[in-house]
C-alpha cells in the first residue's frame, strides 16, 4: 500500500523538502556556536537570550499558526514561513548586535511554527494511517543530524560561517517557489465545523495532546541536549564519545521514523503510542539507572540511550495524527494547540534541567528525565482512551468526522 496517493506524490516530496531543511534550520546555530563566541565575543548568556528569543516565538506562533490555517490557507501560511526564515537566515550574524540577533531569531522561531503546524495539517488531511506522517517527520531527523555535518565539512573547508545562514536563506527561497506551485486545492475540504469556526465543544483529547508534546519534547530535547555531558562527567568517557552519543541517539530515533512505517504499516497509531511511550519511559529509567551505577555500566548506557532514540521516533507524529483525527471539525486548531505544548516543553525543560544538575547532579537530573517519561506514557495512555471515546461518539452521526475519529 503507498505512504500518500499518488494525486499527493509531488505535495508530499516537496512538504519532506521543506521539513528537511527545518530540521536544519532548527541546529545551525549549534553547529556554527563556537564561530559566533569566538568572533562577537557573546557570553553564554548572550547566546543564551538569542536561543531564548526563538524558541519563544516558536511556541507562540504555533497556536496561531493552527488558527489561521483556516482563514489563510496551508499554502499561504507555509509560505509565510518560509518566507520569515528565509529572511531571518539572510540577516542571522551580520552584526555583533545581540538585539538585532535575536529579534532576527525570533522570525526563525515564527517561520518554525508556521511551517510544522501547517505541515502537519497538510498532511493528516492526506495520511490514512498514520505512515506518512512518520515518515514525515523523519525528514526533520535527517536534516537535524545531516545539517550539522555538511555545515562543519563547508567550515573546515575554509566556507565562512556568516556564509551558511546567507547559503540557507537562499536554498529556502527555492523551496518557496516550489512551495507556491503546489497543489493544495487537492487537499480534502475542511469539515463544516471547521470552516465555519471551529469546534466549541474540544474535550479532553484536546488538552491531552497538549500534555503529551509538552511532557514528550521536553524529555526528547533534554536527553539529546545532555547526554554527552553526562557521558564524559558521570561515566569518564572521552569527548568524542560523548559527542557520538548524541549522534546515536539521533539515529536511533532517524531508525524508528523510518522503519517504523514500513515495518508495521497495519499498527494501529494509538498502539504503537503506548509501545514508544513505555519503550521511552523504560530506557530513560536503565539511563538514569546507569547514570548512578557510574562507569562501569558505560556500556549498557550506551545501549539504553539508542532505545530511547527509538522510543521517541514516532510519539511526536503519532500524537498528531490522534489529535487530527479527534477533531475533524477544528484540525488546524487542535494540532496547533497540541504543538504549543511541545514549543513551551522544549522551552521550560531546560531551566529545570539545569537547576536540578546544579543542586543535586546529572544523575538526578536524568532521573527527572526519566519520571517526566513515565508521566508522558500516562498523558499518552489517557490520550488514547480519549480519543476512542470521541470517536465512539462521532460515529453514530455517520458523517465524515466519525469515520477519521474512529480510525485513529
Amino acid at each position: 500500500m503507498a505512504i500518500v496517493e499518488r494525486r499527493f506524490a509531488s505535495l508530499y516530496s516537496v512538504l519532506y523538502a521543506v521539513f528537511v531543511l527545518f530540521g536544519t534550520s532548527m541546529t545551525v546555530i549549534g553547529a556554527t556556536l563556537p564561530r559566533i563566541l569566538a568572533e562577537f565575543r557573546w557570553n553564554y548568556g548572550g547566546v543564551g537570550l538569542v536561543m531564548a528569543s526563538g524558541s519563544v516565538a516558536y511556541f507562540l506562533s504555533a497556536y496561531l499558526a493552527g488558527r489561521l490555517v483556516r482563514p489563510l490557507g496551508p499554502k499561504a501560511s507555509i509560505a509565510f514561513g518560509v518566507v520569515l526564515i528565509t529572511a531571518g537566515l539572510a540577516f542571522f550574524a551580520s552584526t555583533p548586535s545581540l538585539l538585532l540577533n535575536a529579534l532576527l531569531y525570533a522570525a526563525i522561531g515564527i517561520g518554525q511554527g508556521f511551517i510544522e503546524i501547517n505541515v502537519n495539517y497538510a498532511i493528516v488531511k492526506i495520511d490514512e494511517d498514520g505512515r506518512a506522517l512518520n515518515l514525515m517527520h523523519a525528514a526533520f531527523s535527517i536534516g537535524a543530524v545531516a545539517g550539522p555535518f555538511v555545515i562543519g565539512f563547508l567550515m573546515g573547508a575554509g566556507l565562512s560561517w556568516t556564509l551558511v545562514y546567507r547559503g540557507m536563506a537562499a536554498i529556502f527561497c527555492l523551496i518557496l517557489a516550489a512551495v507556491l506551485a503546489l497543489p493544495f486545492g487537492r487537499l480534502p475540504t475542511p469539515a463544516a465545523a471547521e470552516a465555519s469556526g471551529g469546534a466549541r465543544s474540544r474535550g479532553s483529547a484536546y488538552a491531552l495532546g497538549f500534555v503529551a508534546l509538552f511532557l514528550y519534547v521536553g524529555v526528547e530535547l533534554g536527553v539529546s541536549n545532555w547526554i554527552a555531558e553526562l557521558f564524559v562527567r558521570t561515566f569518564g568517557s572521552s569527548e568524542q564519545l560523548g559527542s557520538f552519543m548524541v549522534s546515536l541517539y539521533w539515529l536511533g530515533l532517524l531508525a524508528g521514523r523510518l522503519g517504523i512505517p514500513l515495518l508495521f504499516p497495519k499498527a494501529r497509531p494509538d498502539r504503537i503510542l503506548l509501545v514508544l511511550a513505555v519503550g521511552l519511559s523504560a530506557s530513560t529509567g536503565l539511563v538514569a539507572a546507569c547514570a548512578f551505577a557510574g562507569p562501569a555500566a558505560l556500556p549498557l548506557a550506551a545501549v539504553a540511550t539508542a532505545l530511547a532514540g527509538l522510543s521517541c521516533s514516532a510519539i511526536y507524529p503519532v500524537v498528531v495524527t490522534l489529535v487530527g483525527r479527534a477533531y475533524p471539525d477544528a484540525q488546524g486548531e487542535a494540532i496547533g494547540f497540541a504543538g504549543t505544548g511541545g514549543g513551551i516543553g522544549a522551552f521550560l525543560f531546560v531551566f529545570l534541567m539545569s537547576r536540578i544538575a546544579k543542586a543535586a547532579g546529572l544523575e538526578a537530573g536524568f532521573a527527572f528525565y526519566a519520571l517526566v517519561a513515565v508521566l508522558n506514557a500516562g498523558a499518552c495512555l489517557a490520550l488514547s482512551s480519549a480519543v476512542r471515546a470521541r470517536a465512539a461518539r462521532l460515529a453514530p452521526a455517520g458523517g465524515p468526522g466519525a469515520g477519521q475519529g474512529a480510525s485513529a
